[in-house]
């Protein structure tokens, strides 16, 4: 195990040291860690790579946690405000119908996917993870109202995705013969997470910014306090019957709210573990998610993917834009950008506890052959295509080198930001 954890670490220091030399051929951190992990399973399958499904759970959930909590803290509502219709129309209009649709496919066209597990499949796959596209989304080229769109959108979506992800695991368990209130205590679950979140995020909101004004807290532990706070919402949630996901996420609007227009500074520590730490679950999920779905795979989950990727996601943002005058062109590229990532793990995890086995040997294929393709199609894609559609757009905000700091929750991998501003002034 020694080995495997100096493996490990070895490559993550790796990465820091040519993360940015890497990302210059249009690869991204998800992709290169996938890949690595992939290899390690095939070339040096004799090492101990696999860890427990409790540890992989356990990494992933808590990487989650922190990114749910950091990207709702860092919205503004102020600086949201101009676009705010297109933001509530792609998350209340576009997300709906692509979990609608998602879940019509999958009863469809997946073999014994139906009902519960349909909606489960449809709601796992609708978030979407702009870090897969990090080198898109702070390219100078593409006009900064897009990146944000994009980036706010995917910020949010995870977090709102979680209720339905909850409801249809209950009752697609419950059908299977969990019990008939599987439903009903999802809900009350919820219900806990919901208002015990914002009472905790509100009241450490409050706490830490009166802290630092009377000086009684240190500004470099202001940092560590939030990452303790977000895992804090999610722990204590669960222990008192709670959803944790749902209790940080409302927990970071409510921190957010509280804490003031821009508790930037504060939330950079609780991004950065959250970045590490997602380097492991990719890591993990190319050297034991992966292969172990490939005795599962069949050619409808991979048709499935293919659709999710295209169809099931840009159909419903198209929709959701009619009459706010954005050209074609833009609501291609947004459509296309809904990469699927971490969430989406974390979700086939969870179905890996609650489902039995039979049904889980037909969802989460469906889901790691998604995420798969997305990391490989979205990772190569971001690059050019942010190139092209730069080109072509008509007045755009091209000069500004990255998406404003404040008001949008910004999620990137060390190397990507700076690799921008080196392509933008070459350009």
């Amino acid at each position: 195990m020694g080995g495997t954890v100096s493996l490990v670490l070895l490559l993550l220091f790796l990465w820091g040291l040519c993360s940015q030399r890497v990302e210059r051929v249009e690869l991204t951190a998800p992709a290169v860690f996938v890949l690595v992990g992939l290899v390690l399973a095939t070339c040096l399958g004799s090492m101990d790579l696999a860890p427990s499904r409790e540890t992989v759970k356990g990494l992933a959930e808590i990487c989650l946690t922190w990114i749910l909590f950091a990207d709702a803290a860092r919205l503004s509502f102020r600086v949201l405000r101009p676009d705010l219709g297109i933001y509530l129309r792609l998350l209340l209009i576009g997300l709906p119908l692509c979990i609608g649709l998602g879940a019509l496919l999958a009863s469809g066209l997946l073999p014994g996917v139906s009902g519960w597990a349909a909606m489960f499949v449809g709601a796992a796959l609708a978030p979407t993870d702009a870090a897969l596209g990090a080198s898109m989304m702070s390219d100078p080229v593409v006009p900064e109202r897009v990146r944000r769109l994009i980036n706010v959108e995917s910020g949010l979506n995870d977090g709102i995705a979680t209720p339905v992800v909850v409801v249809a695991l209950a009752g697609a368990a419950s059908a299977a013969g969990a019990g008939p209130d599987a439903g009903g205590e999802a809900v009350v679950e919820l219900a806990i997470g919901l208002a015990y979140g914002s009472a905790l995020g509100l009241a450490g909101g409050w706490l830490l910014r009166s802290a630092l004004r009377k000086g009684w807290a240190a500004e470099e532990f202001a940092g560590p306090a939030v990452l303790a706070l977000a895992l804090l919402s999610y722990l204590s949630s669960m222990a008192i019957g709670g959803n944790g996901f749902v209790a940080a996420f409302v927990a970071g609007l409510a921190f957010g709210t509280a804490y003031g227009d821009a508790p930037q500074s504060q939330l950079l520590f609780t991004e950065q573990s959250a970045s590490v730490l997602s380097l492991l679950v990719w890591l993990l999920f190319g050297a034991v998610l992966v292969p172990a779905a490939v005795p599962h795979m069949t050619w409808q989950a991979v048709l499935y993917a293919v659709l999710s990727l295209t169809v099931v996601r840009m159909v419903p943002v198209a929709l959701s834009l009619l009459g706010t005058g954005m050209d074609r062109a833009t609501v291609l590229f947004v459509g296309w950008f809904g990469p699927r990532g971490l969430a989406t793990i974390i979700f086939g995890l969870l179905a890996l506890e609650d489902l039995a086995p039979a049904v889980t040997h037909q969802v989460l294929p469906v889901l790691i052959c998604t995420v798969l393709l997305s990391v490989l199609a979205h990772g190569f894609s971001a690059g050019p295509l942010a190139r092209r559609y730069g080109a072509a757009a008509a007045g755009g905000d091209a000069e500004r080198p990255e998406l404003s700091p404040h008001g949008v929750p910004v999620r990137r991998f060390t190397g990507s930001a700076d690799a921008a501003r080196r392509r933008g002034s070459s350009d």
